[in-house]
C-alpha cells in the first residue's frame, strides 16, 4: 500500500510540475509590450518615443497629413485617446505622407508580432489600405500593406516575418503609417490609430 502511495505521490508531483512548465511557457508566449496607447493625450509614447505627422513635401499645399488626439479609444476606455490622422494625397504631384513614431532602438527579440488597432471615419471617408513601414538601426524601411480597414475598430497583427528587410530586431528605430496616391482610395480621408504593441504569439 505504501508503495502505491509513493508512486501516486511521484506521479502527482510530476504532473503538476509539467503543468507549471506549460503555464510558464504560456506566460512567455503571451508577453506584450505596449508601445503607445495614447491615453495621456500627449507625447511621448509609452516607451519615451516621439511621434507626429509627416509630409513628402511640406511646401506642396495640395497634399498633407495632420495628426491630433481624439477621445475615441479602441479598447473603450472612457478616459482614453487615439491618434487621428487626416490625410490628403489628392495632388497632381507624386503624393505620400503619414504618421511616424520613434521606437528608440527597441530590443524586440523577445517578440514576434506587431499589433495595432485601426479604423476609418464614416463621416469623412477613409482608405481601406495603408502601408506600414518598420525600420531598424539601418533606417531602411521594410513595408507591409494592411487592408480591410472599416469604420469599426479592428486589431491588426503583423508577424515579424512580414518585414524581411529588418536586420536588427534588437534595435528597432521607427514605425511609420504611409498614405500614398497609389494605395489610398479615396485620396482624402481620416484614419484612427490606437494601442500599438509588440507581442509574442
Amino acid at each position: 500500500m505504501k508503495k502505491w502511495l509513493v508512486l501516486l505521490l511521484a506521479v502527482s508531483i510530476s504532473f503538476f510540475g509539467m503543468g507549471s512548465l506549460f503555464a510558464a511557457q504560456g506566460a512567455a508566449a503571451g508577453k506584450e509590450l505596449v508601445i503607445a496607447d495614447f491615453n495621456t493625450g500627449d507625447k511621448p509614447n509609452n516607451i519615451g518615443g516621439d511621434f507626429g505627422a509627416w509630409d513628402k513635401d511640406p511646401n506642396d499645399d495640395t497634399q498633407s497629413c495632420k495628426m491630433s488626439f481624439e477621445p475615441e479609444d479602441a479598447l473603450s476606455d472612457p478616459a482614453g485617446y487615439s491618434v487621428k490622422m487626416d490625410y490628403d494625397v489628392d495632388s497632381a504631384n507624386p503624393a505620400y505622407n503619414g504618421f511616424w513614431m520613434k521606437l528608440n532602438n527597441l530590443d524586440a527579440t523577445a517578440y514576434n508580432t506587431l499589433n495595432f488597432y485601426m479604423k476609418g471615419s464614416a463621416d469623412k471617408g477613409f482608405t481601406k489600405r495603408v502601408k506600414i513601414e518598420l525600420k531598424d538601426s539601418t533606417m531602411k524601411p521594410s513595408q507591409f500593406i494592411v487592408s480591410g480597414i472599416t469604420d469599426k475598430w479592428q486589431k491588426f497583427s503583423i508577424p515579424f516575418e512580414k518585414f524581411p528587410r529588418i536586420q536588427n530586431w534588437n534595435a528597432l528605430s521607427e514605425v511609420v503609417v504611409v498614405f500614398d496616391d497609389v494605395n489610398s482610395n479615396p485620396k482624402t480621408g481620416t484614419v484612427y490609430l490606437d494601442q500599438v504593441t509588440l507581442s509574442s504569439e
